[in-house]
């Protein structure tokens, strides 16, 4: 009576804990836009997530993923939030323990096709700066979620999704679970995370797998082994007396083995040689055994000695993890009895963790603190979310960051043109390491505060276009008179502290001098207008007598303008034989490209005149979209869609994007390509000649669709019926037609042979020109391999998977059609295109064949490219991944 009683009151301790546990869970229902409710399920109250994040959009799944279809589909995953805007876009969550206190975050993502695209997106997911997992989805009905156990780092957790090109982030629902601090460590204390692996109630076949008894709220998967029997008791089991407390519903099953004298073994693996992972075995008798019973065990860990010996105790929970990690790639955990146990081994339940050690800082607190009290003075609109300076390439808009020193330091700020109004904030002060601060073109008002003397690393100040008055502290004039400080000021408006004393005195002479000046000002500019008026006459003659002139100024744009759009060239994000190019957004949020014309360019203004004129009259999916351009005195502009994944060169020689790795993908950007070509060639009147085809020249959407760009050197033919036209070779070595070359005569077999080069490339992951012992043409190199026979010798050895043998040798045998020496050999764009579609429905039917029933998928994916129209926009890209999920290969 006495032990019912005590477990009773146990229970009864277990209830109170397990309310008040409720009471500190973070529950977030992402996209919803109503009122806190209950899930019946998990009587789990769940809240919209408007407190916890300021961006995205709301959205629901569509209707064929839920009810009656999917009567299970738990009610948080019917709606989500997607954030098309910004790079990195982050939930803030505040557990009630604060700085410090350990807790389970659990993210849950359900595509369900929402934007009713079938586009699967990829993106990343980090906790506060670190990274923490991929998502990534295998269908549209696939329930990803990602689970990680850490210590807070501040007052604030920041769960932060970040695009990276692969499609627009989202989440489902997003839970916050706190933890006993004594439980779940490691060597490494609060310098690391546990990402959750594997979470497995052992020897149960009939439970939900989410408990209300759990005080934290975990996920465990049912898992029962053919080779193992299940025992278990209905008697209240102590879990009380550590901290891990299992629920009764998971710790009150077991297993062992059928043959009392084999192990229990546990299998998973991994990618990484130097992945780190800790177990956490939970252990209970639960069997009353008889005075000459006895149940001892050891555990091993790929043969080496781990624990033991092990003895569980009857209805009291027990549990045993790791004191250092387990490293490898192979794991295998046996639990085997000793000589003088006369009862096998058990395990009631086990959790596996993978480390991921913090790498990366946070920003220096004060910079935080400050940056943030900048962002509540003015509330600003812009993405700032998360960490200001992590992880790193993803600091906030208008800001660059210093990651040299223990934490990251704000170094620049640079607020222009962002609808700023009243006093300059005093929390800039705070700011220690500013050495760039940039106010401009907002409506600030009062005077330059004296406490940006004290921004000792402060050496660019630009104030202008704002609505300041009064004095300039005297330290920031003596400083820009030394030269230390570049500093930019309305002189209107600001003067020095000496010479606002002595204004009354100088009032009427400075104003007759300014007169004087002004009239002279006058003169000159009228002068000036009238000179600039007849040349700018007599170069539109020229232009006109040349076909040269941009008809329209509907997509013209000021340097201003671009300035704005660039903000003042801040992000570089490539080079070319034109210019730099830069990133930039226009007024309505769209990112766009910006290439501007240098002086010391190989090309000039005529390749500019080219590039726009064609632009703004040929229209294809498959050629970089025109936004604009720039033609203001001096300074010459194009302006295109931002295409994130930038060329196709840089993925190629990119090791790490493995998304493109793919046979069928590389299959579906050289479609792309040759559809963009052959509109050039054939839907064109009169017809287009690029010049200058090449890897570089492709660009990559955020969905991997390939698009033909840099027209500067691109040639119209007059028309149809004259094949080729004599010329100036133009183009870039390794690419170029050597017909041409030789003989100066460029038709539309140029471009083909380009585009056998690209085509190899794509096929053997090597550069036009290979460098070797000495310099090698892709050409020349793949030749000799394939009159052997040997196409194993020249494929990318980085494409994923395997591919069909056939399609590959079918598209090797395009490429060198394309590249043959003379042009009259050569395969037509319309040809290559045909035949390229035909390498691609190989290569899908090669995955029809090893999965079964997927007819109507491979149907879909393929649906684009069954048109034969050069004028026709095609466009679809399914790139199905494994989903990485809580489900997964481990016992075996």
């Amino acid at each position: 009576m006495k032990m019912s009683t005590g477990f009773f009151l146990l229970l009864l301790c277990a209830s109170l804990v397990h309310a008040q546990r409720r009471i500190d869970f973070i529950s977030i229902d992402c996209g919803s836009p109503s009122k806190p409710y209950e899930d019946t399920d998990t009587n789990i109250t769940y809240s919209p997530d408007g407190d916890y994040i300021d961006t995205g959009i709301n959205q629901n799944i569509s209707s064929e993923y839920m009810y009656p279809k999917y009567p299970n589909l738990p009610f948080p995953l019917s709606d989500l939030r997607s954030f098309p805007l910004g790079n990195k876009n982050c939930y803030t969550l505040r557990p009630e323990a604060g700085k410090g206190s350990l807790n389970l975050i659990r993210a849950s993502f359900l595509y369900g096709n929402y934007n009713g695209e079938s586009k699967l997106p990829e993106f990343d997911l980090y906790l506060d700066v670190n990274f923490w997992s991929t998502v990534r989805f295998g269908n549209a009905s696939d329930i990803v979620t990602k689970e990680i156990i850490g210590f807070a780092q501040s007052d604030s957790m920041h769960i932060c999704l970040v695009n990276k090109g692969l499609g627009t982030p989202f989440i489902s629902a997003l839970e916050s679970r706190p933890l006993n601090s004594s439980t779940y460590g490691t060597e490494y204390g609060t310098s690391a995370s546990l990402v959750f692996f594997k979470r497995l109630d052992i020897g149960s076949s009939n439970g939900t797998g989410r408990y209300g008894d759990d005080v934290y709220d975990r996920i465990w998967s049912l898992y029962v082994s053919p080779s193992w029997d299940t025992v278990s008791t209905s008697l209240p089991i102590n879990t009380y007396e550590n901290g891990y407390r299992a629920p009764f519903e998971v710790i009150k099953t077991a297993a062992r083995p059928q043959n009392g004298s084999e192990p229990l073994n546990l299998y998973w693996n991994t990618t990484g040689m130097d992945d780190q992972f800790y177990i956490f075995m939970y252990f209970a008798e639960v069997e009353h055994l008889a005075r000459n019973q006895s149940r001892k065990f050891n555990i091993s860990w790929n043969g080496s000695p781990l624990f033991g010996p092990v003895v569980p105790r009857y209805l009291q929970a027990d549990i045993v993890s790791n004191s250092r990690a387990l490293v490898g790639k192979d794991h295998q955990i046996s639990i085997y009895k000793t000589e003088n146990s006369t009862l096998p081994p058990i395990l009631n339940a086990i959790e596996v963790f993978k480390v991921m050690q913090l790498v990366e800082s946070p920003t220096f607190s004060e910079d935080v603190e400050a940056i943030t009290n900048v962002k509540t003075t003015y509330q600003i609109k812009k993405i700032w979310a998360g960490d200001p300076c992590g992880p790193k390439n993803f600091s906030w808009e208008g800001l660059k960051c210093n990651y040299s020193l223990s934490l990251p330091r704000i170094t620049s700020l640079n607020l222009n043109s962002s609808n700023l109004s009243g006093i300059i904030a005093a929390s800039i002060a705070n700011l220690s390491s500013l050495e760039s601060l940039d106010l401009s073109n907002n409506n600030l008002t009062g005077p330059v505060p004296q406490f940006l003397e004290e921004l000792k690393s402060l050496r660019i100040l630009n104030l202008k276009g704002n609505q300041l008055s009064g004095s300039v502290p005297n330290a920031l004039l003596e400083r820009s008179e030394a030269r230390l400080l570049a500093l930019s000021v309305d002189s209107q408006n600001l003067c020095g502290s000496d010479s606002c004393k002595k204004k009354k005195k100088i009032v009427v002479p400075i104003v007759a001098s300014l007169l004087s000046a002004l009239v002279l000002l006058i003169v000159v500019i009228v002068v000036w207008k009238l000179r600039r008026k007849r040349k700018t006459a007599t170069e539109g003659e020229n232009f006109n007598k040349t076909g040269r002139t941009i008809a329209s100024k509907k997509c013209q744009f000021t340097h201003e303008e671009v300035l704005e759009i660039t903000k003042n060239f801040q992000t570089v994000i490539g080079k070319g034989g034109f210019g730099i190019v830069y990133h930039g957004y226009m007024k309505d949020g769209t990112q766009v490209a910006v290439k501007m014309l240098s002086p010391s360019s190989s090309q000039g203004p005529r390749e500019f005149q080219t590039e726009a004129e064609l632009l703004m009259r040929i229209h294809h999916r498959n050629l970089a979209s025109f936004v604009g351009y720039c033609d203001d005195a001096d300074n010459l502009a194009l302006i295109y869609e931002y295409m994130p994944n930038g060329n196709l060169r840089g993925c190629l020689s990119d090791s790490d994007r493995s998304s493109l790795m793919t046979w069928e993908m590389r299959l579906r950007i050289a479609i792309d390509a040759a559809q963009g070509l052959e509109y050039l060639h054939h839907g064109c009147k009169p017809p287009i000649v690029h010049r200058d085809v090449k890897t570089a020249n492709i660009l990559l959407s955020e969905n991997l669709e390939a698009k033909i760009a840099d027209f500067g050197l691109s040639k119209v033919f007059p028309s149809d019926n004259e094949p080729d036209v004599v010329t100036t070779v133009m183009g870039t070595a390794g690419y170029l037609d050597p017909e041409y070359y030789n003989c100066q005569r460029l038709n539309e077999k140029s471009d083909v042979y380009s585009f056998g080069v690209v085509l190899l490339e794509l096929i053997t992951g090597q550069p036009a020109i290979i460098k070797s012992d000495e310099y090698v043409h892709i050409v020349e190199w793949v030749n000799p391999e394939l009159q052997r026979g040997d196409i194993t010798s020249v494929l990318d050895p980085r494409m994923q998977e395997g591919c069909d043998v056939n399609s590959v040798w079918k598209a090797l045998e395009v490429a060198m059609a394309c590249t043959t020496s003379t042009s009259q050999h050569r395969a037509t764009m319309d040809f290559v295109l045909s035949e390229l579609k035909r390498c691609l429905e190989m290569e899908l039917s090669r995955h029809l064949e090893r999965t079964p029933g997927s007819t109507e998928e491979l149907r879909v994916r393929f649906a684009p490219y069954t048109s034969t129209s050069s004028t026709e926009v095609f466009s679809m890209y399914t790139d199905s991944t494994n989903a990485d999920s809580m489900t997964g290969p481990f016992p075996r």
